[in-house]
């Protein structure tokens, strides 16, 4: 008898299935294989009330913040769409701020503890407040998914030929240590995401870049972000920001300026800048401030550059399109999302379909 313990997505989908049945609904699911390229969907739920129903494309995820939700549902309209049926968002808890915002949005979800929105034409559920027992166990992921492992992922997903560099030319390009690529890889072989092609030297290359890129955006906004900002800062006005000389002082533009840059589609509600350190000449002529008042109300934050890519790209206007992308699904803000769905079918879909 096979005693190989279910997957946790699994057991996951299943105790939200039973939560909706406990709010009175009838709900079942079956997996789903992959199609046309897209990451694929973790099931099919069919959802409804005597005999009448809804079928959905499901994506499930575990410790849903608002820094992951964009890149979750970006990736739960792409599957809506390669499958041609609406989205259900399934999570272990959904709080009540994002359920909210969910249910503004018209986005349909359930969660583990009896929190949903379903919105049919015969079946219309609201629960919100219910608050799980436990705290949820943070998901297990692989070690290229820790926080130095992400960096190497943001150097194969901008740049998925350095995947045969040398160990320590792509450490140095990562900005991680030499071991670092030495057991990531390993992982990614394990996980299906690298691969030789024949055994051969020297042909090594990405698979799934689709799901590469989802389950990076998620962990990036969950570990690696958080410890990129060295400080959050206030100026009197950002109106000019794109006359702002950040080459001349080793800083790039990433988040909403960099989006509106590459899209020419957003006008910056707040600024982010990339740099070593902070552009002391820059904070002084632009007044930046640490705490905000009367005269300074424009936010500027200044991320440190955890990469080291080769010096034209480090000099240019932007940051990689990839970080802009992950940048932008973590503000969760509806304009910053319309961006980065933008950017990513203009920029980032021709890196990820190399793969």
């Amino acid at each position: 008898m096979d005693k190989t313990p279910p997957p946790p997505e699994t057991l996951l989908l299943n105790a939200a299935l039973q939560a909706a049945r406990d709010l009175g609904l009838d709900a079942q699911w079956e997996p789903i294989q992959p199609q046309g390229g897209v990451a694929h969907a973790d099931a099919v739920l069919q959802i409804g009330r005597g005999g009448k129903g809804q079928r959905y494309v499901v994506e499930v995820r575990r410790q849903l913040r608002p820094a992951n939700l964009g890149a979750a549902l970006h990736q739960l309209d792409r599957q809506a769409a390669a499958h041609s049926l609406p989205g259900l968002l399934v999570a272990d808890y959904i709080r009540q701020d994002m359920a909210d915002a969910l249910r503004k949005q018209g986005r349909e979800f359930v969660d583990t503890v009896g929190n949903a929105f379903i919105q049919q034409p015969h079946v219309l559920v609201w629960a919100t407040g219910r608050k799980p027992l436990t705290k949820a166990a943070a998901p297990q992921v692989g070690r290229a998914f820790q926080s130095t492992g992400l960096q190497v992922l943001f150097a194969l997903l901008c740049h998925p030929e350095w995947v045969n560099l040398p160990y320590r030319e792509l450490a140095a390009r990562a900005g991680v240590a030499h071991g670092t690529v030495g057991w990531v890889m390993p992982d990614l072989q394990s996980q299906g995401f690298v691969a030789d092609l024949n055994g051969k030297r020297g042909t090594r290359r990405l698979f799934d870049g689709e799901r590469l890129l989802a389950q990076w955006a998620d962990a990036y906004a969950r570990q690696l972000r958080p410890r990129t900002l060295l400080g959050r800062y206030y100026v009197p006005a950002i109106a000019d920001w794109q006359e702002w000389p950040l080459a001349q002082h080793g800083a790039q533009w990433g988040g909403e300026p960099a989006g509106a840059l590459l899209t020419s589609y957003l006008t910056p509600g707040e600024l982010t800048m990339y740099a070593d350190k902070l552009p002391g000449p820059l904070a002084a002529r632009y007044r930046f401030a640490k705490e905000p008042d009367v005269a300074h109300k424009a936010v500027v934050e200044v991320r440190r550059r955890f990469w080291h890519f080769p010096q034209d790209e480090m000099a240019g206007p932007c940051v990689p399109p990839v970080l802009v992308y992950a940048d932008l699904m973590a503000t969760g803000d509806a304009r910053c999302l319309e961006t980065a769905k933008r950017l990513y079918e203009d920029h980032v879909a021709r890196l990820i379909r190399q793969v």
